[in-house]
């Protein structure tokens, strides 16, 4: 039987979880997605392969296992800013922008916006299956409630509008991973961005 790491068998997965995670991130940076095995994340995290299929049958389900691990922080970050129904729409969108920008400055999320991360980010569904899924739900709360409140103009189709603002959200997220010291200067122009989308329009 394979010896337990940490105090409890939890925190034995807790730490299987991070070597793999951190096994992914190491050979990224060696080679092309497509190039990567099963084989290659087991050698690197230092677990048989037999192991390694003990957490996910195939690559694809170890990425969005680790994805919705890596999304955990920032998803219940959001999702608390936007249920702050007190406070105005623009400050928690103004929030939101930052906490998500900050996340994907981190160490694992900056994975899957690093050039020619296109076939990792192919891996995660679109849909209710993505981690992400909650993000998107809790900023289009936000807006909803800002165009309840006359703050934000009303879009119409509230779902197409963020779909498209998620879009500043990547460039902005890419941007970051390509040049780490641009993170206040960019957060600053994505909020300027989103929220001139968003403003009511005089006329």
């Amino acid at each position: 039987m394979p010896r337990i790491r940490g105090a409890s068998i939890e925190e034995h997965h807790e730490m299987v979880w991070a070597d793999l995670g951190e096994a992914l991130r190491q050979l990224l940076l060696e080679r092309d997605y497509d190039a990567i095995t099963m084989g290659h994340i087991a050698a690197r995290a230092g677990l048989a392969r037999n192991t390694l299929y003990n957490y996910a049958r195939d690559k694809s389900a170890l990425v969005l296992a680790l994805t919705h691990r890596w999304a955990r922080p920032v998803v219940e970050r959001v999702t608390a800013i936007a249920a702050r129904s007190a406070e105005p729409a623009a400050e928690r969108m103004r929030e939101i922008i930052e906490a998500v920008l900050e996340a994907s400055a981190g160490q694992a999320l900056r994975l899957m916006f690093r050039p020619g991360s296109g076939p990792l980010v192919a891996e995660v569904p679109k849909g209710p299956g993505n981690p992400f899924e909650a993000i998107v739900a809790a900023v289009e709360d936000v807006v909803r409630d800002g165009i309840a409140r006359g703050e934000f103009r009303d879009v119409g189709d509230v779902r197409l509008t963020v779909e498209l603002l998620s879009g500043v959200m990547r460039a902005s997220a890419e941007r970051i991973g390509r040049d780490p010291d641009a993170f206040v200067a960019t957060v600053d122009e994505a909020r300027v961005v989103v929220l001139a989308a968003l403003a009511r329009r005089s006329g």
